[in-house]
């Protein structure tokens, strides 16, 4: 795969040098570009914003440079190649997910434009989808300073999943979200530390009790801390013991969905 990612901070980007992403790099699984937006600027000052029309606070980056910079990425693509994908990491785009980090590893060219200030110039996202795929990306609910924290967030989950990334390709299918629920508790050596007991089950042998103690931790640490998880959960194909741990933990399977079993009692009236 191939990422480009253009910001005013380009140093911003090394810890992608770091870890398992920058060993990618090393052995040719990952061929990542940072550049610079000033590089791409023509005055003397390297000037890549200005102030939004219409007024306002803030200062708007300026559309030139960009289309400059994203143009030389497009200029890449080898013939025939499917267009790349222009990631925008905006608090007004769609939320980043693991299962669009593994749609996003699927592609073979992925280009990232960390704006800064109070935006990029909408007019490049216009311009840009006549060479690009464009879909602005946010992480989540909050606003960040610029682009880069998210682009560093999105590039390793994306990464990650390429194949002969992780040394260990079943560690994917156990993490969080993987499969829509969060991951159960992990323990290491020693089994008593500081009077702290490792769960008796991971010590005995019995791989089956252990598969299904897992599984419950997942359901219920994901009910204790994303229960919007579990009314998203696609649970029309659940095994009966699936069922009989949820159950316990006060949910019902209604219409292939997880709902949430109403409390006993409350008010009933005359």
């Amino acid at each position: 795969m191939r990422i480009d990612v253009v910001s005013i901070f380009p140093e911003y980007l090394a810890p992608l040098e770091l870890s398992l992403i920058g060993k990618a790099r090393q052995e040719g699984i990952l061929d990542l570009h940072v550049h610079d937006l000033r590089t791409f600027t023509t005055d003397r000052h390297r000037t890549v914003d200005d102030t939004p029309y219409g007024g306002g606070a803030g200062m708007v980056m300026k559309p030139e440079p960009w289309a400059q910079a994203l143009a030389s990425i497009a200029d890449e693509r080898p013939e025939g190649a499917a267009r790349p994908v222009l990631i925008v990491p905006s608090p007004a785009g769609e939320r980043f997910t693991q299962a669009l980090a593994y749609e996003l590893a699927e592609q073979d060219h992925l280009a990232f434009a960390c704006g800064r200030y109070e935006g990029i110039d909408e007019r490049v996202l216009e311009w840009s989808r006549e060479h690009f795929d464009v879909r602005p990306v946010s992480l989540g609910d909050y606003v960040l300073n610029g682009g880069e924290v998210a682009v560093l967030a999105m590039v390793e989950a994306i990464g990650r999943l390429l194949p002969g990334v992780v040394g260990n390709p079943e560690s994917l299918v156990e993490e969080s979200h993987s499969d829509g629920l969060l991951e159960y508790p992990v323990y290491t050596k020693p089994s008593v530390w500081r009077e702290r007991e490792v769960p008796a089950v991971l010590l005995s042998g019995n791989h089956g009790r252990i598969s299904q103690w897992r599984r419950h931790e997942q359901f219920r640490r994901t009910a204790e801390r994303r229960p919007d998880l579990l009314e998203a959960f696609d649970a029309g194909k659940l095994p009966r013991a699936d069922r009989a741990e949820l159950q316990e933990l006060g949910y019902d399977v209604v219409d292939g969905r997880l709902r949430p079993r109403p409390a006993a009692g409350g008010d009933h009236g005359d």
